[in-house]
């Protein structure tokens, strides 16, 4: 960090099914940023995909209170970087940005689209880039990847939302092929638990597809593994990513809902979990696996499986933008780490700028040798 303010932008909300998710994990990190450090300009993006800005967009969001604010428009052309906002026919700037940090979980912000943007920009941005954003979003390919490096996962399998409209049928038989009950059934370019379901018999294993097909176009059906503990795991870095405690998970519903995170809040953290050492280091190990073989950079979440009786471990996600309220496990476990959550909040934007340096490295002009 320089001795000059940082300029940070805070985009959230999003049209993805966690856009209220996201209001709560913006509000917790604006509250947090050192206004003698950083400049602040929030960027509010609706249902609709509208993006705005102004004063107390947080605020306004939160309200449903969109008149006042001001449609911002941010440029891939790395010339024409910063904010702008469309004002009396014309795009007037309002802001230069140092960092660009995106607290959009799930589609269009945890996918790889809006890194995309960044990257075109030439843009400083917190989190993952386009591959891993993509890859650690898409449950499907994420376990493909898993499986090729030699980290053991539940059994899968991907259908189309198409193919769950023109043939119910095939898709259950195929889905009760795979694994006995219960079975998962998500969509598989989601978090925070939305379009979850869990598929006791056949009935369940049809509303669950229909739900989860509601959400997105490829739909992932898991095996129920029975009798195990919920753990999770945060990393932090790029190059070199180093990994939390482990945490685990008490759901007081029969899985980690939605509704159980961020309705009626009433599942219970272990923080350190209760494992064996030697279990809490390959979990640990396993983490900083995954996150180095996709090539994700400055956060994520991995949650796992484990067994109760066996200790087999099964790694389940990894989410490169994981929920980032005060008491969402991911700054949790860095503050029982021996981070609190205003510095993890700071190391997550020098991260950011650590990484655009190192893009900046990589020619983009082919230099004919002689």
């Amino acid at each position: 960090m320089t001795d000059k303010k940082l300029h940070v932008a805070i985009l959230f909300g999003g049209r993805s099914g966690e856009h209220e998710v996201s209001l709560m994990s913006a509000r917790s990190i604006l509250s947090v940023l050192d206004p003698a450090r950083y400049e602040v300009t929030q960027i509010g993006i609706t249902h609709d995909g509208t993006w705005l800005t102004g004063e107390d967009v947080i605020g306004k969001f939160e309200r449903g209170e969109f008149r006042a604010l001001e449609q911002v428009i941010i440029a891939p052309d790395p010339s024409l970087s910063g904010v702008y906002v469309a004002r009396n026919a014309s795009h007037v700037k309002v802001a230069d940005i140092d960092v660009y940090f995106p607290v959009l979980h799930g589609t269009f912000g945890e996918d790889g689209t809006i890194q995309g943007l960044f990257e075109l920009a030439d843009a400083a941005y917190v989190g993952a880039g386009v591959v891993g954003s993509a890859v650690g979003m898409d449950k499907g390919v994420f376990k493909d990847v898993m499986v090729a490096n030699n980290i053991p996962v539940a059994k899968t399998l991907v259908v189309l939302r198409a193919e769950i409209e023109q043939d119910m049928a095939s898709v259950i038989e195929r889905a009760e092929a795979l694994s006995e009950y219960p079975l998962f059934t998500k969509p598989a370019n989601l978090g925070s638990s939305v379009g979850v379901t869990k598929c006791n018999n056949r009935s369940d294993l049809q509303e669950g597809l229909m739900e989860a097909a509601s959400f997105d176009r490829r739909v992932l059906i898991q095996e129920g593994i029975k009798n195990v503990r919920e753990i999770e795991v945060s990393v932090l870095g790029n190059d070199d990513p180093i990994a939390s405690v482990p945490g685990e998970v008490l759901p007081s519903r029969e899985f980690y809902s939605y509704e159980s995170k961020y309705i009626d809040g009433t599942s219970g953290l272990l923080i350190p979990a209760p494992l064996p050492h030697d279990i809490a280091e390959q979990i640990r190990e396993y983490a900083v696996r995954a996150y180095r073989a996709i090539d994700c950079a400055g956060m994520a979440r991995v949650d796992f499986f484990v067994e109760k009786d066996t200790h087999r471990i099964y790694l389940n996600e990894l989410n490169s933008l994981p929920g980032f309220t005060k008491i969402s496990m991911y700054p949790k476990l860095w503050e029982a780490s021996g981070l609190p959550y205003k510095q993890l909040v700071d190391r997550l934007i020098e991260l950011a700028l650590e990484r655009k340096a190192e893009r900046a490295r990589t020619s983009h002009a082919y230099r004919r040798r002689t």
